[in-house]
């Protein structure tokens, strides 16, 4: 296998697949493709023609990627904006997809991130922001993955726990990222509720279920992002909202607690308040004190410095947000939430202004921007 033949042409087969009509991301995951089946039929079939060979394969892989992606969303099509309770429709293969690529062939993280690319339509780029690592870091991943299950068959489906996750992946892509994919969610959520009496499955519906009932309040009429606190709760989906704590409420009396049961308690508190300033923010905490007990994520600790800095004062949440890396993602908006809270208006305008700069999507920093702005102007002019 000559490599460096790969890598010189790399760049010109791009250019063509672009050429030809192809967007430049699209047509880098199929030359990505096309290198790896190079890998693994050159060296028994060299082609005479290389570069032709490269430019029919991964022309070929982008088509086949198309037509998926045309599929998936043609199925997203069918499915209501707000899921409809009861039971699920008859299920398709969807989910049956969503098994395949958590092959157990595959680290969990690998499958994961190959189940978002392949069947949840994810780029690269969001995959990467959900697991807070490079997109360069990402990429190698999937290619990793990619050419592991290359020579595998697909008849050993992967885990529940693999296949939950890519689902709370999926749904948060599409509840707060740049496409719908959550409604997708909840009812593939449902579909595996229905064939696998499992409370972490129940928890994950309950907590889907729970954040789907506040979409409607999460954005004002010009598109600006609404907070939590501020969000006129008469327009959040009490029907959601009951179905999610039932669900919960069944998976919890099993005392099997997993991390999604206790992120939907947190959730279910939120919802059972009737104004921002009634939420038994107390208990909020205890429930982040079980989640972290049982997951090592950095965000659970951050989401309860935010919890801790409501129920006990702005400043013991700052001193929780002390003892956590400060290159988190939303690290410096809580801290210029926190610290507009103690009446630092000054540093609050400025890190508002700073975690900006750092806003995965154009909402949220739009959003701070005009936190910032609205600070500077509250602010004395000698301050």
């Amino acid at each position: 296998m000559n490599e460096a033949l790969l890598r010189s042409l790399t760049p010109n087969v791009l250019g063509i697949l672009v050429r030809r009509g192809a967007d430049f991301a699209a047509a880098e995951d199929a030359v990505q493709d096309a290198l790896i089946e190079a890998v693994r039929v050159w060296p028994a079939d060299p082609p005479r023609d290389a570069k032709g060979w490269l430019v029919t394969v991964a022309w070929r892989k982008f088509l086949d990627a198309t037509r998926a992606d045309t599929a998936r969303r043609r199925r997203e099509d069918l499915v209501e904006e707000e899921p409809a309770p009861g039971p699920a429709p008859a299920a398709d293969d969807t989910l049956q997809l969503y098994f395949l690529c958590a092959h157990p062939s595959l680290t969990p993280s690998s499958a994961v991130a190959l189940t978002l690319r392949a069947v949840g339509g994810l780029t690269t780029r969001q995959i990467a922001q959900a697991y807070l690592v490079p997109e360069a870091t990402m990429a190698q991943r999937i290619s990793r993955a990619k050419r592991m299950v290359s020579s595998v068959r697909f008849d050993q489906p992967g885990d529940v726990a693999t296949v939950l996750r890519v689902l709370y992946l999926v749904f948060n892509e599409g509840y707060s990222g740049d496409v719908d994919l959550a409604a997708e969610a909840i009812r593939l959520t449902r579909q595996l509720a229905a064939v696998i009496d499992h409370p972490e499955v129940a928890g994950l519906l309950a907590l889907m279920l729970l954040h789907h009932a506040r979409r409607a309040a999460r954005t004002a009429p010009d598109g600006s992002l609404v907070p939590l606190a501020d969000q006129d709760r008469g327009r959040w989906d009490t029907t959601s909202i009951a179905e999610g704590v039932e669900i919960l409420q069944a998976a919890l009396v099993r005392d099997r607690l997993g991390e999604f049961q206790a992120q939907a308690a947190i959730a279910a508190l939120h919802a059972d308040a009737p104004a921002a300033e009634e939420t038994d923010w107390v208990q909020i905490v205890e429930w982040y004190d079980e989640l972290a007990g049982l997951t090592d994520n950095p965000v659970v600790r951050l989401n309860r410095a935010v919890a801790v800095g409501e129920a006990d004062g702005p400043r013991a949440g700052l001193a929780a947000l002390a003892a956590l890396d400060d290159s988190l993602p939303r690290h410096t908006a809580v801290a210029a939430y926190l610290h507009e809270r103690d009446g630092d208006l000054t540093t609050a305008a400025r890190l508002y202004a700073e975690a900006a700069q750092k806003a995965p999507n154009l909402a949220e920093r739009d959003h701070l921007t005009r936190q910032a702005a609205r600070l500077n102007t509250r602010r004395p002019a000698d301050s």
